[in-house]
C-alpha cells in the first residue's frame, strides 16, 4: 500500500492538466502546506496532494466549511495550486474542496472523464478568462402611497399622488435605460471572446460596491485578442459614463471547466 493510499488520508484534487513536466510544482504548497502531487493516467495528469480524512472527510468537511478562516486558507491554497500550474500549462481548475479516497480512485476518475477533461483543455488552452461587472445607481421605485402615518391629501389635492407616480415612472425609465447599456455592453464583449458566462449579481457587502449591479459576466478570451479585449472595456466606459464598468483578471478559468453554461439567476434583474 502506497503512502498516497494509507487508511485514514484522501487526495485532494486542484485541477487537471497535461504536458507539465514532472518537477514543475515541487516547490508548490498546498492545502495545510502538503506537497502537490502530479498523478498521470492517459495523457492527463491530475494535480493533487495526500491530506487527513480527519479534516478533509466527509464528517470534518461539515464543520470546516462553516469555520470562515479555514475555508479562505483552504481556498487561497487551492488557487495558488491551479495559479502555478496555469504559469506553466494549461489547467482546468475543480471546484474547491475536491476530495478522492485514494489515488486509484483520481485516476479512474481521469480514464470515465478523459473526454470531458481533453474537452475542457482544448476550450481554454491559449485563452484566459476575465470578469466585467456593470454597476448603477438607480434608486429602487417608491410606492405611489402616501407616506406611513400620514393620509394622502384630499381632492381636489391630487398633486401629492401625481408627483409620486412622476417620480416611479421616472425610476422606471432609469432602470431600462441602464439595463439596456448593460446588455449593450455584454453584447459588444461577447463579440470578442469565444465563450461566456453570466453570474448571479452579487451582494453589496462583497462587490464593495454601492448601487445595482446590472452585469455580472465572465469572458474567455483569446491570448492574441486580449489587449482588443482591453481597448474595448476602456472604449465602453467612456461611451457610458452613467454606469460603473469594472475589469478584472486574468483568471484560472472556473466559468469555463465545464461545457455546457450552468443555470444561474437571471442577470437583468431589479435591485
Amino acid at each position: 500500500m502506497s503512502d498516497t493510499e494509507s487508511p485514514g488520508f484522501g487526495i485532494y484534487v486542484y485541477g487537471i492538466t497535461r504536458d507539465l513536466p514532472g518537477e514543475a510544482l515541487k516547490d508548490v504548497k498546498g492545502v495545510s502546506g502538503a506537497p502537490v502531487l502530479l498523478m498521470e493516467q492517459d495523457g492527463l495528469i491530475a494535480l493533487g496532494s495526500r491530506v487527513s480524512l480527519s479534516e478533509f472527510g466527509e464528517a470534518a468537511l461539515r464543520e470546516n466549511l462553516e469555520d470562515i478562516e479555514w475555508l479562505e486558507s483552504t481556498a487561497r491554497a487551492h488557487h495558488a495550486v491551479v495559479d502555478a500550474a496555469l504559469e506553466r500549462a494549461a489547467t482546468v481548475p475543480l471546484g474547491l474542496v475536491t476530495v478522492y479516497r485514494n489515488e486509484e480512485r483520481v485516476r479512474k476518475a481521469l480514464r470515465e472523464r478523459r473526454e470531458e477533461f481533453v474537452g475542457a483543455l482544448d476550450r481554454i488552452t491559449g485563452r484566459t478568462e476575465w470578469g466585467v461587472k456593470v454597476y448603477a445607481d438607480v434608486k429602487r421605485p417608491e410606492s405611489a402611497s402616501a407616506p406611513a402615518g400620514k393620509e394622502a391629501p384630499s381632492r381636489p389635492g391630487t398633486s401629492y399622488l401625481q408627483r409620486r407616480l412622476v417620480q416611479r415612472n421616472t425610476a422606471e425609465e432609469e432602470r431600462r435605460k441602464v439595463l439596456a447599456v448593460a446588455e449593450y455592453i455584454h453584447c459588444q464583449l461577447c463579440d470578442l471572446a469565444v465563450a461566456t458566462r453570466l453570474h448571479r449579481p452579487q451582494d453589496p457587502q462583497l462587490s464593495g460596491e454601492q448601487g445595482w449591479m446590472l452585469l455580472n459576466a465572465a469572458y474567455l478570451v483569446d491570448d492574441a485578442r486580449v489587449e482588443e479585449f482591453h481597448d474595448a472595456v476602456a472604449h465602453l466606459t467612456r461611451l457610458h459614463p452613467d454606469v460603473r464598468v469594472r475589469l478584472t483578471g486574468p483568471w484560472a478559468p472556473y466559468s469555463f471547466a465545464a461545457e455546457e453554461e450552468p443555470e444561474e439567476e437571471e442577470a437583468w434583474t431589479g435591485p
